[in-house]
Parts: structure tokens; sequence; C-alpha cells
């Protein structure tokens, strides 16, 4: 259980079937234009931030996200009935969280500071992480 001064970040699916809660500090916020990462959501690049499993509680009336194992270490998740990408659980135990899954994205504790798979994003696709201007 989180204790009171840890932060909630909160966030969901489409059709809020799979709603989650991750308690605390975000762990390696970066973003990644891998093909695994591209064809999970359909974007040139992703923005994630993980946080240890143990912080991460499932509480929509579906409960835990759908899982496709997509690696020998993980499984991409999503929402089974609307089909949005929520994430990737880890093997490590860790759970990836897509930012566009949360409820308040723009959260500066949520703001990639680095990228992951550069010489795999389109050239024409520009990547900024941390405080960059628009």
């Amino acid at each position: 259980m989180p204790s009171r001064k840890q932060q909630i970040h909160t966030g969901g699916c489409l059709c809020g079937s799979v709603r989650f809660e991750a308690a605390g500090a975000p762990q390696r916020p970066h973003t990644c234009s891998c093909e695994m990462c591209r064809r999970h959501t359909g974007a040139p690049t992703v923005a994630w931030v993980e946080f240890p499993a143990t912080a991460v509680r499932w509480t929509g009336p579906a409960g835990a996200p759908a899982l496709w194992r997509s690696s020998p270490a993980s499984q991409r998740a999503f929402c089974a009935t609307c089909g949005s990408s929520i994430g990737a659980v880890d093997d490590a135990p860790v759970v990836a969280l897509l930012l566009g899954a949360f409820d308040k994205p723009g959260r500066k504790a949520l703001a990639p500071t680095g990228h992951s798979f550069v010489s795999r994003r389109p050239k024409w696709w520009r990547v900024c992480t941390g405080d960059a201007a628009d």
C-alpha cells in the first residue's frame, strides 16, 4: 500500500474497463522507436514509464489487462474490450505503462529523459525528451 506521501498516477484504456494506479516515482521514463513498440501502438515513437509491479494496481471493472507474449521477457498489455494499448508487463517484474494511457500524462515526473532505438525512428520524426521546447 502506498504511503500518503507517495504520488499516485492514474490512467486507463479508452472505454474505462482497464484502469490503473501506479504509486511512487516512475522509473526510466523514455521514448522508444523499436519495431515492437511501433507495432504495439501504431505510433512512430511511444513514451513509457516503468514502475515495480508491486506499485501498480489494476482498478477498473475488467481488472488486469489482457496480455500477449511479445518476447521471452515481456508481455504487451491491452484492453480486451476496446483494444487500447496500456503498456507491457515484464517478467522482471516491472510494469511499463504508456504515457498516453495516463490521466495526467503532462506531469513532470513522467517526462521522458531518454530515447531508445533512435535509428529506427522515421527520419522526419523529431524526438524531444525532458524540457525541450515544442
